[in-house]
């Protein structure tokens, strides 16, 4: 795959709100490409802030109301698209068995976890998120991430850790059940009509914040 295909494939999933999240060439362990073989890259797709809300609002207004998962199906249906045309393979986090997208998104980009277990990015801070990859029969001509300043690492508060009614997040991990529980009840309504107090609360990349809606149908999401 040549730069000029990059920038072509790029600007198709633009026309969604999605973007490039960076790749790789495998040196590992390598699922199936599109031919069967083990795949030779892989190129993350994903958004940054709330860009494709708008293209998902409108597909989803024509979709019956009772489709289940319809973030996941949009996002199959338009990077699918995509990987038809450049001949990949698209997969997406949800699929079964479990590819390390996590991994791959900490290579690709040179990112690292916040204490919400989000990737925190320098620019988008905790407002982005990965919808699919592309796993390619060719290696792509892709630069590794220069170094990134992991911002956690600089913040002194941690504000991410103490805006949770439940202190749902702590240096033990997600206490799931307890923020389910609390979402649920009465007293969650600010995070059921607003999205999660402790994401709110990080001071980076707050020009990319999803908007109440958008955190909203996220947090509906969680709560089934």
């Amino acid at each position: 795959m040549h730069r000029t295909d990059l920038a072509a494939l790029e600007n198709l999933l633009r026309k969604g709100g999605l973007i490039l999240r960076g790749g790789f060439n495998f040196d590992g362990d390598r699922p199936a490409g599109p031919s069967g073989a083990p795949a030779k890259s892989v190129l993350l797709v994903g958004q940054a802030g709330d860009a494709p809300w708008r293209h998902f609002l409108r597909w989803r207004a024509r979709q019956s109301e009772t489709l289940a998962n319809p973030l996941d199906t949009w996002s199959r249906e338009v990077i699918g698209e995509v990987a038809e045309r450049f001949g990949a393979r698209a997969v997406s986090p949800s699929d079964r068995p479990y590819l390390p997208f996590q991994q791959w998104a900490m290579r690709a980009e040179g990112l690292k976890p916040s204490p919400l277990g989000i990737l925190m990015h320098p620019e988008y801070g905790l407002w982005h998120a990965y919808r699919g990859a592309l796993l390619l029969d060719v290696e792509i001509p892709i630069q590794a991430p220069r170094e990134v300043i992991h911002l956690c690492d600089l913040c002194a508060g941690k504000p991410c850790l103490k805006s949770c009614p439940v202190d749902a997040y702590s240096a033990a991990g997600f206490a799931y059940e307890t923020c389910l529980g609390h979402v649920r009840s009465l007293k969650g309504e600010p995070c059921r009509t607003s999205g999660c107090l402790d994401r709110n609360a990080c001071p980076y990349g707050t020009a990319y914040r999803y908007a109440a809606d958008e955190q909203a149908f996220h947090m509906a999401a969680f709560m089934r």
